[in-house]
């Protein structure tokens, strides 16, 4: 089986394997270039369904292999886990079992610690359950302590590990480290890119993006690519990477992955019956896809299909208790005057932080949002500047600049909503819920022109953007009224 016809990987280790086997030098391969019609395109980071988190599991085999993964799911895992593509769950706890099992036989195997530690990243990141983490943190560490130079594979373990806790400077250190090793390998690339992002070097994501390119192009480098021209404002190009990742996809996982991708670019550009197809398709292609049904219930949301979308945002958020989910599922209910159940879904969102915070997530966003709205906007504000001091990526400079606002601080609000909105300061990123914090921020410094730019931008990027807060923007906008056509008055 060969996803993204990369090299080799490793076979799942069965005890059966622990004795003597053949060994054979690997061949030599030759990396694949990029496709002619995407060679003008850079290549994705992500997050959302796919990659977001983008904490999809990278490593890449090297040395000689003993024998071809088997066609069962811990092959499948095992090669998924081996070229960066997606895999299922069911395959995944497949790996965890047989590998942990081999382990216990073969204690000094550097390569098969690191591919456990990388599976349980990946468990991690699917189900939402921060208690995998420090599983894959004392599996790649082992690794390490069996072998401590040259382990590239344990370095993009561990690499995935911190994006998957959004920790980005320890990711990009891992990250280089591994292509300072192996620079050949695309897969250290595609973490580090994500790296870049979340400390928002722009100019480092797009000069990693063009030596992706330049070692690949299967599926997952295209879907990392999309999520880069999507942050840049080229969405068609975005659009075209994403399609074409699909139409490459080699298994369900993958399929479902990229489809899942699909909707939220289609729910980006305001379009929700086209998101819902997306989000659908990727259920049937893997039915443990909770993103994808969590996209479904924004959309059903969008559709007016309110009950629909209850049912599905409550079973997301039972299957994978993300904190996004319970605020987004939370918001529903307060826009539909249900407060009481609004008011569970927070509590619930607070406990899902403490409960990510004990395993190592860094919710820090997410957590600062809701407590700028909910709570303590000057606790906000402590916490997401502590945050930006330490990786200033764009979405921390939008959350800053909202707790700022709501803290009543809007001449220094204002200066981090402009980081999150201007095209030359943000790298190009086109967010609704951007524009809408910095309409509202204008507004309350009387700057109406601004403002009313802005929340129109809002509305037309995406008129579902938040079922809270969409009409909030209707409503401030109407209470701007038309710009005046007379002339301000002297002195």
């Amino acid at each position: 089986m060969d996803i993204e016809r990369t090299e080799r990987v490793p076979p799942p280790p069965r005890s059966r394997l622990a004795g003597s086997c053949s060994r054979r030098p690997r061949p030599r391969s030759r990396l694949p270039r990029p496709r002619s019609r995407l060679a003008r395109s850079a290549l994705i980071a992500g997050a959302g369904c796919v990659l977001l988190g983008g904490v999809l599991v990278f490593v890449q085999w090297e040395g000689p292999a003993m024998v071809p993964p088997s066609s069962g799911p811990v092959g499948r895992a095992a090669t998924a886990v081996g070229t960066g593509a997606p895999a299922t769950l069911s395959d995944l706890a497949a790996l965890t079992g047989d590998y942990t099992a081999y382990l216990r036989g073969r204690p000094d195997d550097a390569r098969s610690w690191a591919v456990l530690g990388s599976a349980y990243v990946e468990q991690g990141r699917l189900t939402g359950r921060p208690t995998y983490y420090p599983k894959a943190e004392k599996a790649l560490e082992t690794s390490l302590e069996v072998l401590p130079r040259g382990n590239r594979d344990a370095y993009d373990g561990l690499a995935a590990l911190a994006l998957a806790r959004r920790d980005y400077p320890a990711a990009r250190r891992w990250a280089e480290k591994a292509v300072r090793g192996a620079p050949e390998r695309w897969v250290s690339y595609a973490a580090l890119i994500e790296a870049h992002e979340g400390l928002g070097d722009h100019n480092a994501v797009h000069g990693t993006l063009n030596k992706l390119l330049a070692l690949h192009s299967g599926p997952s480098a295209l879907a990392r690519a999309a999520q880069v021209y999507w942050d840049r404002g080229r969405r068609e190009d975005a659009e075209a990477a994403i399609a074409d990742a699909t139409a490459g996809a080699s298994t369900a996982a993958a399929e479902a992955a990229f489809s899942c991708r699909m909707g939220q670019l289609a729910w980006d550009r305001g379009e929700p019956r086209r998101a819902l197809r997306h989000y659908e398709a990727a259920l049937r292609a893997d039915p443990d896809r909770q993103a994808a049904l969590a996209g479904k219930g924004r959309a059903l949301a969008a559709l007016g299909r309110t009950a629909q979308a209850l049912r599905a945002y409550r079973t997301a958020l039972r299957r994978q208790p993300e904190p996004e989910y319970a605020l987004e599922l939370g918001e529903l209910y307060e826009s539909l005057g249900r407060r009481r159940e609004a008011r569970v879904q927070y509590d619930t969102l607070r406990e899902r932080v403490r409960e990510s915070a004990a395993g190592g997530v860094n919710e820090t966003l997410v957590a600062g949002l809701f407590e700028a709205d909910q709570g303590d906007a000057a606790k906000a504000v402590r916490r997401l500047r502590a945050e930006w001091d330490r990786q200033p990526g764009i979405a921390v400079a939008d959350a800053l600049g909202w707790a700022l606002h709501r803290a009543g601080r809007d001449e220094e609000a204002l200066e981090f909503a402009a980081r999150a909105t201007d095209k030359e300061k943000s790298g190009g990123v086109r967010s609704a819920l951007y524009a809408y914090h910095r309409g509202e921020i204008e507004r309350s410094l009387d700057r109406e022109g601004a403002a009313r730019r802005h929340l129109a931008e809002a509305l037309r990027l995406n008129p579902h953007f938040s079922p809270l807060l969409a009409p909030r923007a209707e409503k401030a906008l109407k209470a701007l009224g038309e710009p005046s056509l007379e002339p301000p008055p002297e002195g």
